[in-house]
């Protein structure tokens, strides 16, 4: 019995100065209330006042006074390419007025060159050799889209399984090496191996067969110009797809393999399924340049095969438009080009959206 007294006393006085002190703040209220009504200097506020009247935070955080003196050293960082930017890239739309009018680059220029409205898009339209260009154009690119941009990720899955970091960076080191060769000598080495005089061709004709000159057949040329995409840039795009794969958690392949999976289906399982998002941004990207080939690559070769196998829009513009001094044809036929590599691009992103990916930009 004599526990239980005690607590009910300890809670009794603990009640009792609970109650004693409420009644000395209520005493305290009332004091300075009746001091204040007296004329009396005014109650300092109590610490509960004081943290009840204290200002709410800012609703958006810190100012914007204090980003910039927290970031001024980034922002800093970028003004170079802000302006370069700029400079490249920003101020030279404004010469695009020139696909609405008849301009003269010798006498007129363009505030005395005469608008003409639509005419030059007019002009485009009703050109059936442009009709013929673009379809041209839509050819090699879906011919590089399916043979091209798979290479890259099979060599990123095939550099992934390569457990010696020796080995790897040389595979590496040779993939990424053409690279950086220029498209003239890209060029150079397969008239060397696949010409009329090439080393395959001599191989032929040495052991009793007719020789033939890949360089030169015109429908073989969508399929040549891609096997020198391959061979110059698949590589390099091998970089992005390495990136994604070295975030994948590796407990997930050791896991996999505890429960019985094997190569095969930790790649279809694991692998692939951390590449989806970067494989899809990475096709918006390419589909939105559909228009926008090696202009180099096949100005080349353009003499080669003829313009009928060869023309793309970008050399057609550079041919028709500025080599003739057409500009505001050729002006009219790069803001088309502009256009359609949007809607492109928003149709790609569209598409991502509906497979449950991210795409270029987020579905709000």
């Amino acid at each position: 019995m004599k526990p239980r007294a005690t607590v009910a006393t300890d809670a009794d006085r603990t009640a009792g100065r609970a109650t004693a002190l409420s009644g000395e703040d209520n005493g305290d209220n009332d004091g300075a209330r009746g001091r204040s009504r007296a004329g009396g200097p005014p109650a300092r506020p109590s610490k509960q006042g004081r943290q009840k009247t204290k200002a709410p935070a800012a609703p958006g955080g810190i100012t914007w006074r204090l980003r910039f003196r927290r970031d001024r050293t980034l922002i800093l960082m970028t003004v170079p390419a802000m302006v370069l930017l700029l400079i490249f890239n920003y101020i030279p739309l404004f010469g695009n007025v020139v696909a609405f009018q008849d301009y003269d680059v010798y006498d007129l220029g363009i505030t005395g060159s005469p608008f003409v409205g639509f005419d030059n898009f007019t002009r485009i339209f009703e050109d059936y050799r442009f009709w013929e260009v673009l379809l041209n154009t839509l050819v090699i690119f879906l011919t590089q889209l399916l043979l091209f941009f798979p290479i890259p990720i099979a060599i990123a899955l095939l550099l992934n399984t390569i457990m010696s970091t020796r080995l790897r960076a040389w595979v590496q080191a040779i993939v990424y090496l053409p690279h950086f060769f220029s498209w003239v000598l890209v060029v150079t080495v397969f008239q060397q191996m696949f010409g009329g005089a090439g080393l395959v061709a001599q191989w032929a004709r040495e052991h009793g067969h007719e020789g033939f000159d890949l360089m030169t057949n015109p429908g073989f040329f969508k399929f040549l110009v891609t096997a020198q995409a391959v061979w110059k840039d698949a590589g390099w795009g091998v970089i992005v797809f390495l990136a994604a794969l070295a975030a994948v958690n590796t407990d997930l392949y050791e896991a996999a393999a505890v429960d019985g999976a094997g190569r095969w289906r930790r790649m279809w399982h694991i692998t692939l399924p951390a590449l989806r998002p970067v494989i899809a941004l990475l096709l918006v990207l390419r589909v939105g340049s559909a228009l926008n080939l090696d202009f180099e690559q096949i100005l080349l070769q353009r003499d080669q095969v003829g313009a009928g196998a060869s023309e793309i829009l970008d050399t057609y513009i550079w041919w028709t438009g500025i080599k003739t001094g057409d500009f505001g044809y050729a002006a009219a036929a790069g803001i088309f080009k502009g256009l359609f590599s949007v809607a492109m691009v928003l149709g790609a992103n569209k598409v991502a959206h509906m497979m449950g990916e991210q795409g270029v930009y987020s579905k709000k």
